[in-house]
This record gives C-alpha cells, sequence and structure tokens, in this order.
C-alpha cells in the first residue's frame, strides 16, 4: 500500500510563484534579495494557513540559494534553522539560541532562524531575545511568524520588518484546487470547487484539507450535491428556493421548507444568516458596478442575476434589515424557532398587496391561505366563457336584493369589490361555487337557532385563539332574510375587510349545521354605528366618563395616565 501524503504537505510551495493570494509580498521580498536590501529581522504575520512559513522556508532557502547550487530539499545545507516558540518558549531556550547564533556558518553567506508562534515567548524570553534581534551578526537573519500579533511586545515589532498576510480569496483558493485537480486526473464541477473554498474561510491550508476529506468520501468526481451533503453545508439552491417562494408571497411552503433544513441538523441561527448574505448578494447583483464583489461560480452567477431581477431594492433592503434583527435577538430568544417563523413570515409578506402601506411587522392572515379550498382550486379549472357568464349572473342577482339605501351602498360596495379589487377572481370563483348548490338540501330554519348557532361559532372561534373575528361577529345580531339572505352590520372598513376574510369558514359552518345550502350571508356597511363602540383607551375612558362624571376628578386627584 502506497503511503498517502496529504495534499497540504504534497502541494506545499516550492518557491515564491507557487504561493497563492501573496503577490505583493512575494515580489517584495525577491526584489530585496535582488537587490541585497534585506533586513535582519522580519516578522510574518497573518491567519492560519496563508502561506507564512511556506514564505519563510522559501526565503531562507533563496537567500544562500545565488551562491550554492544544492537541492532544494536540504533545509539544512542552507543553514535554516527552525524554532517552535510554543515549545521552546524558555529564557533557557532564547540563550541557547543566541549562543549559537554567534557561529559564523561553514557553507553560503547566512544563517536563517525562523520562528514559528513567536507570540507563545515568555515575557523574559522576549527581553532576553531583545538585544539579539537589534544587533544581530552579519551572517545571522531572524524571520519570526506569528497569527496574533498583538501578542507581541512593541519593542520587539520595533525591531522586525512587519509584513501582513491577507486572507486567501475564495476565487484564487478555487483556482489552486482546479490545478491539483488536473494533476490528480480528477473531475470536480466548478460549484462544489467553490463551496470548498468558501468553506476554508481564507486559509490554503484548510482547502487542502477539506478537498481530501471530500475526496475520499466522493472518489475522483467531485459534485456540488455531494461536497454539500459531506461537508454539511447548506446548498445555495436552498436559499433560491425559499426566495422565490418568500416573493410568491407562499407562507406554508415557506414555513415547510425551513422545517427541511432543520430536519437536516442545521441551526436555525446558521440559516437565517446564510439568508441574510444571500439577500446580500442578491442586492450586490442588482448593479454591474458592484457585480464584481459576487464571489460565486459562472453557474451560480446566472441564477443570482437571474433572480435579483425579480427581487426589488426595497424588499431586499427590508429583508435584510429583518434578517440581521432576527440574528441579534437569536441568542437572547427563549424560542428561536418561532423567532426565525416569525420574521421568515414577514419577509414573505412583504410584497404582499404591492405597495399598499403595511405595518413593519405585518404577516398575510392565515385566512388567505385558507380560503384556497379544493373546490375553489376546482372552480379555477371553468373556462373564461363559464366565467364571464356567473359574472353577468351575479350583477343581476345583487340588483334584485337591494331593498334599502343601506343596503344599496353596501351591496354596490361589494360589487365593486367583486368586480374590480384585486382578488376579483377568487369572488367570482365562490359565487361560481355557490351556483353549483342548487340540488343540495335547503331546510328552513328561524332566527332564533340562528343566533344560537352563531354564538356557538363565536365560542369556537375563542377556544382556538382567533379573537379578532370572534369579536367582530359579536358586534350585531345576524338578521335572517328572504331565500335564506343573512345580513350582518359592521361599524367599519376594517371590520368589514375582516368579516369577508372570514366569511367562507363561517358559511361552511352554518351550512352543515343547519343544513341548508341556499344560505348568502350579506355584510352591511353602517358607519353612523361606530360611536357605540370603544376600542381605544381614550374612547373607553371618555365612554366610562359619561356614565360616571366622578371618573375624571379621580383621575385629575391621583395623577393617573389613560
Amino acid at each position: 500500500m502506497e503511503h498517502f501524503i496529504v495534499s497540504a504537505r504534497k502541494y506545499r510551495p516550492q518557491n515564491f510563484a507557487d504561493v497563492i493570494g501573496q503577490q505583493s509580498i512575494t515580489n517584495t521580498l525577491e526584489k530585496a534579495i535582488e537587490n541585497n536590501h534585506l533586513a535582519q529581522a522580519l516578522l510574518f504575520t497573518g491567519p492560519r494557513g496563508v502561506g507564512k512559513t511556506s514564505c519563510a522556508r522559501i526565503l531562507a532557502k533563496n537567500i544562500n540559494q545565488q551562491d550554492l547550487e544544492l537541492s532544494t530539499d536540504e533545509d539544512f545545507a542552507f543553514n535554516i534553522f527552525e524554532l517552535d516558540a510554543a515549545s521552546n518558549n524558555s529564557v533557557d531556550d532564547i540563550r541557547s539560541l543566541t549562543d549559537q547564533v554567534r557561529i559564523p556558518p561553514q557553507t553560503g553567506k547566512y544563517k536563517v532562524y525562523i520562528i514559528d508562534e513567536v507570540h507563545m515567548l515568555s515575557q523574559s524570553a522576549f527581553n532576553a531575545f531583545l538585544k539579539t534581534l537589534e544587533e544581530p551578526p552579519a551572517h545571522a537573519i531572524f524571520i519570526l511568524a506569528t497569527t496574533e500579533k498583538h501578542k507581541i511586545i512593541p519593542t520587539i515589532l520595533s525591531r522586525c520588518q512587519i509584513f501582513d498576510f491577507k486572507r486567501i480569496g475564495v476565487l484564487d483558493a478555487k483556482n489552486y484546487l482546479k490545478v491539483i485537480c488536473e494533476k490528480e486526473n480528477i473531475t470536480a464541477d466548478d460549484d462544489a470547487l467553490h463551496i470548498i473554498a468558501q468553506k476554508a474561510d481564507g486559509a490554503m491550508r484548510d482547502a487542502l484539507s477539506i478537498f481530501d476529506r471530500v475526496i475520499s468520501f466522493s472518489g475522483n468526481t467531485l459534485t456540488r450535491e455531494a461536497v454539500a451533503e459531506n461537508l454539511n453545508v447548506l446548498d445555495y439552491e436552498t436559499y433560491f428556493n425559499m426566495t422565490d417562494l418568500m416573493l410568491s408571497n407562499k407562507i406554508p411552503q415557506v414555513l415547510n421548507a425551513f422545517n427541511v433544513v432543520l430536519g437536516k441538523g442545521f441551526e436555525g441561527h446558521n440559516f437565517i444568516n446564510g439568508l441574510a448574505s444571500h439577500f446580500r448578494d442578491l442586492l450586490v447583483a442588482k448593479d454591474k458596478v458592484t457585480l464584481e464583489l459576487l464571489e460565486v461560480g459562472d453557474a451560480a452567477k446566472k441564477k443570482y442575476l437571474e433572480q435579483a431581477s425579480k427581487a426589488s431594492i426595497p424588499f431586499l433592503m427590508q429583508a435584510i434589515n429583518k434578517a440581521n434583527d432576527c440574528d441579534l435577538n437569536y441568542k437572547a430568544s427563549k424560542n428561536q424557532r418561532l423567532l426565525v417563523e416569525l420574521i421568515l413570515m414577514q419577509i414573505a409578506s412583504i410584497t404582499f398587496d404591492g405597495e399598499k402601506k403595511k405595518s413593519a411587522n405585518y404577516i398575510i392572515p392565515a385566512t388567505f391561505f385558507q380560503s384556497l379550498s379544493p373546490a375553489v382550486k376546482e372552480i379555477s379549472k371553468l373556462s373564461q366563457e363559464k366565467t364571464a357568464i356567473v359574472k353577468s349572473r351575479e350583477i343581476k342577482d345583487s340588483k334584485q336584493k337591494l331593498k334599502t339605501p343601506v343596503l344599496k351602498s353596501a351591496q354596490r360596495r361589494n360589487s365593486s369589490l367583486t368586480l374590480k379589487s384585486v382578488h376579483e377572481e377568487k369572488v367570482v370563483k365562490k359565487v361560481a361555487e355557490e351556483e353549483n348548490f342548487d340540488n343540495h338540501p335547503k331546510d328552513i330554519f328561524t332566527q332564533e337557532i340562528l343566533q344560537k348557532l352563531w354564538k356557538e361559532y363565536v365560542t369556537a372561534l375563542i377556544s382556538k385563539g382567533e379573537r379578532s373575528m370572534a369579536s367582530i361577529l359579536a358586534t350585531d345580531i345576524p338578521k335572517l332574510g328572504q331565500d335564506f339572505e343573512i345580513s350582518f352590520i359592521v361599524p367599519n372598513k376594517l371590520m368589514e375587510d375582516q368579516f369577508r376574510k372570514g366569511r367562507p369558514k363561517l358559511m361552511n359552518f352554518l351550512r352543515e349545521k343547519l343544513n341548508n345550502y341556499g344560505i348568502q350571508i350579506l355584510v352591511v356597511l353602517n358607519e353612523t354605528l361606530e360611536k357605540k363602540f370603544a376600542y381605544t383607551p381614550q374612547e373607553k375612558y371618555n365612554k366610562m366618563k359619561e356614565i360616571n362624571p366622578l371618573l375624571a376628578k379621580l383621575r385629575n386627584a391621583f395623577e393617573l395616565d389613560m
């Protein structure tokens, strides 16, 4: 069995041209060697896995390689000494090092001392190293490497030439992985390599370690789905599908999709952060100037451009703000899943009813989705000719039912809603459904039975927590008219709209209980009754003050608020 060498070691850079993503630093070091302008103390600092130690070894070799033609694999042939400060951090270790520095090299011009993780040296070790670092022998060069520059004392920093290594870009890491795939005869999707590069978070060594792990799982063929499954990351398709559902205001499907995400073992916090990043990428894709900030593959970029054309900038800005608020409040929430679900429902409600003014936390009422019953969906398959007949029949029936001025006004308002409102098609379908009940039973019932069942329905609504609809139904008594027509009066437009949304369920309840499928419920708006109802604290106070004027004196005496 052949010995396996991990990619991080096998493809470790052997010269400055092989170093990924640090061109400015490698060019500076090459020029310094050519011009004999190299400092005697250098500090390489930056995140893990970005090439600090590799650059230090390459620099150490190149210093003497101009004079001696030796194998690049023989580190000690060039008088390179590596010290791990994590395990050699005492004063005695530094004193031993300074004693060795005095001895000149046997071959070549320089001795190079690479001290890795130099921030791990103790305070006394740093102090013992100061003098040697400030005035080293002419043949000694020190290269210090660290991931935490802030832990190094200022007196050491002031004696070094500092090189700040940056994180490896996603595209640079992906392109390097492509080169390795060609050398190893591995077939890989562009999106699969992109996921690996993103998961590495700027560290090339981590990218190569992840690459080895995925190869062990998938073999010589890397697909986007296999990489996402092995790394347990959310595929960007999840966010594309979720955004499409939100733009279509499909709240039930949004909640089901989120439940699938949780079922795969992902946390809601990670999901909402990923969704916010997805919205950010869509916002970036809206403008050609900022399109370069979109670090994705070519196939994914096309999808971002396509979805960005569907999502408006106001929608994306509101969605990002809501996702960010959820991120800030997630850890403090006692019911974290509910918090995420509420935010998802609010985002899915942003584009509902177009530019209609809504509250900041508006959510589409559940009755909007409940009204889409199978019977309504079946009616939607009617041809346009039949729908036109239903419209004309509805107008004719509406004219025949006009009896009082108030009812005429209400009927005209209802007719306007049916023919011109946003939900015109749904109302017409509902009328068509009612037309099909001609052959159903129509048992006779009285006003008393109607009121009894009406109260029973209100009680059922309260037990279900639907107190808003229950309070509306309790404001008036339903009145039974001719041809089983039930009229109900409401005092304002808001209550009228809420009643219309809950009317289908109420009608089904009464039809089943009374065994009468000819029942029609007509809502009548009479704004003169609105004064009878007190909604705000001020209105309630004024109502109570009319009953007992002493209440005003009591409030003034104790300086009470509303």
